[in-house]
């Protein structure tokens, strides 16, 4: 049972008297637990929604198109709590926070529904027989999974989770019905890589063509893992190895099934200097989430921006300067472009400064995680022109602040200078010569 928190004026709920406040109790004769149930027993064209208002019980019949919504707003987009995650990985990252950030960076889920709404990968491990069959009953696909292993010990081991081994034997239920998985490989030196990855990899391919894809990263590992697993970052030597053992089963995925399914993500490129694959490669990105491809695509889009702005015949008739913010594994690409623009625009100057993260450690060189506070540390002596642009990923979503809690704004204060999130090569480019 859940209860209303809107009902959107003129809708069909509100033309059939619900109210805020109403507990939904059942649609169509099934009890609505959350989210899922309710958007998959909606989908009638004929709907019977009993609800409890007072203590009475109440009852709305209502006809729709199949696909249509009601109206009802609910009061998490859940219908119901979370579920906390209940392994404790040696390479959870958020072990690894550092102390004094806001309470919702600590928070960890591992909740399926996630999976199916938002592209979040689980674990299983909270996963029950019912709820395999209510994936299975409704057809969700794909389920994203994080697999790390499918060795049952070595699972268990990694995840301290006594279910981590066992609940494996979900995923040949799953694609026996139909249901696609992508994976998520999180590799942790001396542990789940070497002869244990290609085993990994190896039972993974034989679930194809249920097996949409599969992303090996390599572990974070931040400066505050005190008490935790040892881990070591992978060497420029490891890092060649891994993507090599990928790409031999993409290789062989491709010339089978005719695509490649497995792929290492950019990181592991990125510490060893190898250069990055091309656009056809990456068969349409399936990984970009877990970091795989995101530089092909951003030297890719980079490009047709610069290409559109020579079909609009755009020039730039002043003298403009400008700065970048970017982390040290995006520092190359981005130092890249900004030559290409100097080139293209003699009167643009563009300098780029690699961040150095000081609240996570030197071994975390993405830009989604850099703070205000690393900025500022970084750019505060340092030639910034008229405009600095920042990733729009190292801000919260919907608020605006980094992690440290910082605002744009005050960053902008600090150094004297006007501060733009910039999401995506393409958004970054016309911003940078003033188109936009």
């Amino acid at each position: 049972m859940v209860k209303v928190f809107s009902v959107e004026m003129g809708s069909l709920a509100a033309r059939k008297g619900i109210r805020v406040g109403d507990v939904l109790v059942s649609v169509n004769g099934h009890e609505i637990r959350d989210v899922l149930d309710y958007r998959f027993y909606l989908t009638e064209r004929l709907v019977r929604l009993v609800f409890v208002r007072d203590g009475a019980e109440l009852i709305a019949e209502i006809k729709k198109d199949e696909y249509d919504d009601i109206g009802l707003d609910f009061e998490t987009p859940l219908m119901d709590k979370k579920k906390t995650c209940k392994n404790k990985c040696i390479f959870c990252f958020i072990d690894q926070m550092p102390k004094g950030m806001r309470d919702t960076l600590y928070f960890k889920d591992d909740d399926e529904r996630l999976s199916f709404l938002h592209g979040n990968y689980v674990t299983l491990t909270n996963l029950e027989d019912r709820d395999i069959d209510r994936i299975i009953e409704m057809h969700l696909s794909p389920v994203n999974i994080s697999i790390h292993t499918t060795d049952p010990e070595l699972r268990v081991k990694m995840m301290k989770n006594k279910r981590a081994g066992e609940v494996l034997s979900y995923i040949p239920r799953l694609t026996a019905a139909n249901i696609e998985v992508n994976a998520q490989i999180v590799l942790c030196k001396g542990v789940n890589d070497g002869k244990a990855l290609e085993r990994t990899l190896h039972d993974l391919a034989c679930i194809k063509p249920k097996l949409h894809s599969v992303s090996v990263v390599p572990a974070g590992l931040t400066d505050h893992r005190e008490g935790l697993y040892p881990l070591d970052p992978f060497t420029a030597e490891e890092c060649e190895a891994c993507i090599d053992e990928v790409e031999r089963f993409g290789q062989y995925m491709n010339q089978t099934y005719g695509e490649r399914t497995f792929f290492a993500s950019d990181e592991f490129y990125i510490r060893c200097g190898r250069e990055f694959r091309d656009e056809a490669f990456y068969d349409g990105y399936p990984q970009l989430e877990n970091g795989v491809g995101m530089c092909t695509m951003f030297m890719e889009d980079a490009s047709y921006a610069l290409d559109c702005l020579d079909e609009d015949g755009f020039e730039l008739n002043c003298e403009r300067s400008v700065s970048i913010a970017t982390g040290f594994a995006a520092y190359p690409m981005m130092k890249q472009m900004a030559e290409r623009l100097e080139s293209k625009f003699k009167k643009l100057r563009c300098f780029v400064y690699p961040i150095e993260n000081l609240t996570f450690g030197k071994n975390i060189t993405v830009s989604g995680l850099l703070t205000g506070k690393d900025m500022l540390a970084a750019l505060k002596d340092k030639k910034l022109g008229d405009e600095l642009f920042i990733p729009a990923n190292s801000l919260r979503t919907g608020v605006g602040d980094f992690l440290c809690g910082m605002f744009p704004a005050e960053l902008s204060d600090a150094l004297g200078v006007k501060i733009s999130a910039c999401d995506g090569a393409g958004e970054l480019v016309r911003r940078i010569v003033g188109k936009e």
